[in-house]
């Protein structure tokens, strides 16, 4: 290849795709709440044609999950994770820090795991998922075999994160 054509030729493509909540890869920036969050791993539940996203975010020594889904429209939450010890079966009703809970769902869905969620690639989970009387508070029960997390968490809105795509 001459000097001119290599100056002149035909530039490699090098556009980075814009990212949405149901495109969030690891290594991406979410800046939340004033905090920029490195994305570590994502989750990607599949049940009976449904799909439903959680991105592990990470900030120093903070973690917590973004879930994204699209239902009649589309839903957000951010989630931590809790030390609250349960046993099955799960109740349709547990009270924790003084906020009832009422179960809205469970089931059982398969699970696509990248990043430090890839160890998930392939199981399969029973999730629970409750909210308070006035649905502001949130909690998602995940059982992984033996294994029981509970997690706490809470609506937010699109515009209240921002996305940057750490590669293409």
């Amino acid at each position: 290849m001459s000097f001119l054509s290599k100056l002149f030729g035909k530039k490699e493509e090098n556009t980075i795709k814009e990212r949405t909540v149901f495109s969030i890869q690891v290594g991406d920036i979410v800046t939340y709440d004033l905090e920029d969050y490195e994305v570590v791993g994502s989750l990607t539940y599949q049940d009976n044609g449904y799909k439903w996203y959680a991105y592990q975010l990470k900030s120093g020594a903070s973690s917590v999950w973004l879930s994204a889904e699209m239902d009649d429209e589309l839903e957000l939450g951010i989630y931590r994770n809790v030390k609250e010890k349960l046993a099955r079966p799960i109740p349709e009703k547990l009270t924790i820090d003084d906020v009832t809970y009422y179960r809205e769902e469970h089931g059982r869905a398969k699970v696509l795991g990248t990043g430090r969620g890839s160890n998930l690639n392939g199981q399969e989970v029973e999730y629970h998922d409750f909210s308070n009387e006035d649905e502001t508070n949130f909690l998602s029960i995940e059982i992984w075999g033996s294994e029981v997390e509970v997690s706490k968490g809470y609506a937010i809105e699109e515009y209240e994160i921002k996305i940057l795509a750490g590669s293409k």
